[in-house]
């Protein structure tokens, strides 16, 4: 074509069908031949990528400008930050749990057994009437003036941590056992199971252990002065009462019903009382009922505790708290810091409501001599709820408590699904209820 620009490339070969049909409409002088031909430049120019006087176009795309790759790099910097400081927080959290953990007295316990990583366990939980570590003035004594411990509280707790739940065992502490190992040679064959804490933590597991077939993987000791600083790190713990209430032994005294913010010393007194009078129309009213009374209330304190720990523990109260434990707390050698995390973590949620509490079912048959006014098992009420509670963790007892004819009596046979080979005559156990007179939480 005679109107070709010098330098223009080439028809491509996709081309050549236009060429060849402008070439054609040229030698039939058909008058449309100049746009026929102008397309098939325009469509050679678009294939080589040229604007028409043979150079490269340049392409739309944008590099990234420098104020973007700016803006990047700060971004980029700030997560790297975050990062390392989480890092950093990470490490100083778990030194800090570390210092505390490592401020926690210990104890040695060759009777428990060795748990299983995450199946359920059971933790041996004590309230010993130790005044180690109280100070003067504080209205519960020291070391000087009551010697020894004996276990004002016997809980053994059993935690399920596939389905984040504990139920707890409440053990009488006049409840008649054998004694085992040393105990029997001190206190002889039968005697309340209070006395085997008397030579220390390992002879009162050794003595669950063999008399009821519970197996324990972890103990927690907890002493007056423990329980006292923990309370009133917290800032106290409410209650309500509903009526005034005494205890010439423990030192309670309510003048008021109502709900009641309690110190460390007024806590430990509703813990401990025994002898829990409740005045109505001016009257003082006793509770025969004993340590049993006194459990139902520690179940309700013990709710109360929990409702205190979930409103109230800020960092300021959590290093209180931590710091208080010290004081009063022993734990078992095997109980690691990463069990204690992960207790901590998996129960993060747990609410008093989801806490189960049980009393071992118990008779009387009042003053015994030479030991008085003590209780023995109530079978097979007492079988029935062991299973209910442990499953199939029971062992056989070795050394099973006596009957109220002071004769070792077997467990009889329970399973899961059934309830005895001879029918209860004891209505099913079930939680513990607070009676209308003792004190609740708020």
């Amino acid at each position: 074509m005679g109107n070709r620009r010098v330098g223009a490339p080439g028809p491509s070969r996709d081309n050549q069908g236009l060429r060849s049909l402008g070439d054609q409409i040229d030698g039939d002088r058909v008058p449309n031949q100049r746009g026929l031909a102008a397309l098939g430049d325009a469509v050679d120019r678009a294939r080589q990528g040229t604007d028409g006087t043979g150079r490269r176009r340049r392409s739309s795309r944008r590099r990234p400008s420098r104020r973007r790759w700016s803006t990047r790099r700060k971004v980029l910097t700030s997560l790297v930050a975050l990062l390392v400081l989480a890092l950093l927080a990470a490490g100083g959290l778990y030194a800090y749990a570390r210092y505390r953990y490592d401020q926690i007295p210990k104890v040695t316990v060759s009777a428990e057994q060795k748990a299983v990583s995450g199946q359920p366990f059971n933790m041996l939980v004590t309230g010993s009437d130790s005044r180690l570590g109280a100070k003067a003035g504080t209205g519960i004594g020291t070391t000087t003036t009551v010697g020894g411990q004996r276990s004002d509280v016997i809980m053994v707790w059993h935690v399920v941590p596939a389905t984040k739940k504990i139920t707890i065992l409440s053990i009488p502490r006049d409840t008649m056992t054998q004694m085992v190992g040393q105990n029997a040679k001190t206190f002889g064959q039968f005697n309340r199971i209070n006395a085997a804490y008397n030579r220390g933590i390992d002879l009162l597991v050794e003595t669950i252990q063999d008399n009821f077939g519970i197996p324990i993987n972890h103990v927690v000791q907890v002493n007056f002065s423990g329980f006292k600083g923990a309370v009133d790190a917290l800032g106290g713990v409410h209650m309500n009462f509903p009526y005034p209430a005494k205890d010439a032994y423990s030192g309670l005294n309510v003048t008021a019903p109502g709900c009641r913010l309690l110190n460390g010393t007024e806590a430990l007194s509703v813990a401990r009382s025994r002898h829990y009078q409740y005045e109505v129309n001016g009257q003082w009213l006793d509770t025969p009922i004993g340590d049993l009374g006194r459990i139902k209330r520690q179940d309700a304190f013990l709710r109360a505790l929990v409702d205190a720990a979930k409103s109230k523990l800020n960092p300021v109260q959590l290093n209180a708290f931590l710091g208080s434990l010290p004081q009063g707390l022993v734990i078992d050698k095997t109980m690691s810091l990463s069990d204690i995390v992960g207790l901590a973590a998996a129960f993060h949620s747990i609410t008093p409501g989801t806490i189960q509490t049980y009393t071992l079912p118990t008779t009387t048959i009042g003053a015994v001599t030479p030991w008085g006014d003590v209780l023995f098992v109530n079978q097979p009420a007492d079988q029935e709820l062991l299973v209910k509670i442990f499953g199939s963790q029971l062992t056989h007892p070795t050394a099973p408590p006596p009957d109220t004819t002071l004769t070792p009596a077997t467990p009889p046979a329970v399973s899961a699904t059934s309830s005895t080979a001879a029918p209860s005559t004891a209505p099913p156990p079930s939680p513990t209820k607070t009676p209308t007179f003792d004190p609740t939480p708020c």
